[in-house]
């Protein structure tokens, strides 16, 4: 087996056949397509809701810081000194909005930075980038009539998120920093993000618990379609489907029941048919019986008195009794094959010793100088001996026929069977030949002889095999041909009647096969 058949074999079977299940695949669907909408339905809320708290957060603290700022630096004297600087920050920073501010004047280097919370901010805080924008002026113009803007940018100090804004006080007065903490928008965002994730969740679960619906609804009719359709395969061809409604499902099973009708019709058509063709043969069989034996009568005195008649028709008289024991053989091949195809051959089996039984078929045909034997006794086993003796006498015959002597038998038993392996020494069969040596009327005439039975042999041999729960294989050995008979120790139990009986189970003698 190769890499790739293992995989498609371990891919179909197990939990991976269950993940293949049309179910699971519609609700995996659901549940990816309402997965995707929902996260970007999420994604999409949480952004906007967080654009918009922390817009509205720093908003309303700029504007409060410009506010403030711009009432309370009127009261800063012209020379402020660093106590008026700081003053000056937490008046600013004492709005109510919860913010703190750095105050820093160029005009005094000995006060680097006052700051209305000393041990929390300073200078240092604001980042370098904020600190270069808002020293720089813009050129004054119609619709920029200020140098100096106010200027914000959002900063994580120690893990935690504020919004730092910043502006110059014309004309020459101190720079103010704000700085106010965003750690109530973050908690309200975070709050926002579980939900929006429980959401997301709940509408996963809502999506399975639908799909498993959908896929109940629509799955049902393609269940019952799927059982009969195996029970119209196990042969219950009266199994048609209830139609409900217009749908495509209900097309559907209109369809399967148009084909299952058509398919019953055909079948009783067929089965009619080849019944008509078992009785003909069965009867054709038993009416040539009748005057096959009449004539093998008179063949057989024919034979006695053919060394006595004329050396001119001594020929012709042989030709008779040899032509005329070929169509008996032939249609008692006949019938044989009828009662398989009508399922009334039956066994009647005996346990046996095989090594026995071949040593009986050998001495009752005379072919003990010209077959080598391989057969231990005590090698038992339920057969019917009538049968097999067919087999054997089948697979020894065309042996030492088509391949030639010395023709080997070998028994072997394995635990729960026994192998009969038939070889000759012939030159063969060929490759093209193999893969029919089994069929009926089948005979090769390439690379041996021409046989001048009836190409009926092999299959029976083969129908033989069957009924006993085996079988028969053939292939090329070393050298010539090696058939196999592989057959169990107890035969199956019978089936159940078919058909009817089409005539007495005669005695079917060894009959050439190819």
């Amino acid at each position: 087996m190769t890499d790739h058949q293992q995989t498609a074999r371990r891919f179909s079977s197990g939990p991976w056949r269950r993940l293949r299940s049309l179910r699971v695949r519609l609700i995996a669907v659901f549940a990816a397509v309402a997965l995707l909408a929902a996260v970007s339905a999420s994604g999409i809320a949480y952004w906007l809701n967080r654009d918009a708290v922390l817009k509205r957060a720093q908003d309303t603290a700029l504007n409060d810081f410009r506010v403030s700022l711009s009432r309370n630096v009127s009261d800063l004297p012209l020379n402020a000194s660093c106590p008026d600087l700081a003053t000056l920050a937490s008046n600013v920073a004492s709005s109510g909005l919860s913010y703190d501010v750095v105050v820093v004047d160029p005009a005094h280097p000995e006060c680097p930075a006052a700051s209305s919370a000393p041990t929390k901010f300073t200078l240092a805080d604001v980042p370098a980038a904020l600190q270069s924008t808002v020293a720089k002026p813009r050129e004054v113009t119609e619709s920029n009539p200020y140098p100096y803007h106010l200027y914000w940018q959002r900063q994580n100090l120690d893990g935690r998120p504020f919004v730092i804004g910043g502006t110059k006080v014309l004309p020459n007065g101190p720079t103010a920093y704000m700085f106010k903490s965003l750690e109530n928008e973050r908690a309200d965002l975070n709050t926002l993000g579980w939900s929006l994730a429980i959401a997301t969740l709940l509408a996963l679960i809502g999506s399975a618990l639908l799909a498993q619906a959908a896929s109940s609804t629509v799955l049902r009719p393609v269940k019952r379609l799927g059982e009969a359709a195996k029970r119209l395969g196990e042969g219950h061809l009266d199994t048609r489907l209830e139609v409900e409604g217009s749908d495509e499902l209900a097309d559907l099973a209109r369809t399967f029941n148009r084909a299952a009708e058509s398919l019953h019709e055909q079948v009783e058509e067929l089965s009619a048919r080849e019944a008509q063709s078992r009785r003909f043969v069965a009867d054709m069989s038993h009416e040539l019986r009748t005057p096959l034996t009449a004539m093998t009568a008179v063949t057989d005195i024919l034979e006695d008195e053919a060394e006595s008649l004329d050396p001119m028709i001594e020929p012709a008289v042989r030709l008779v009794v040899s032509e005329t024991r070929r169509l008996s053989d032939l249609v008692e091949n006949l019938m044989e094959v009828t009662r398989f195809d009508a399922g009334t051959a039956k066994l009647v089996a005996d346990e046996v010793d095989i090594a026995d039984l071949i040593m009986s078929c050998i001495d009752g045909r005379a072919w003990y100088d010209a077959v080598e034997l391989d057969a231990p006794r005590g090698i038992l086993a339920v057969v019917d001996p009538r049968r097999l003796d067919v087999v054997f006498a089948n697979l020894i015959g065309n042996a030492l026929k088509h391949g030639g002597s010395p023709v080997r038998v070998k028994v072997r038993q394995s635990a729960d069977s026994v192998v009969v392996e038939v070889s000759d020494s012939g030159p063969g069969i060929p490759e093209d030949v193999l893969p029919h040596v089994f069929d009926r009327f089948y005979k090769a005439d390439r690379g041996r002889a021409r046989s001048e039975g009836s190409g009926l042999g092999l299959s029976i041999a083969m129908a033989n095999a069957q009924i006993h729960g085996g079988t028969i294989t053939a292939a090329n050995g070393e050298v010539g041909a090696v058939f196999t008979l592989t057959l169990p120790l107890t035969p199956p139990p019978p089936p159940s009647a078919g058909g009817t009986d089409l005539g007495p189970a005669g005695d079917a003698e060894h009959k050439d096969a190819t």
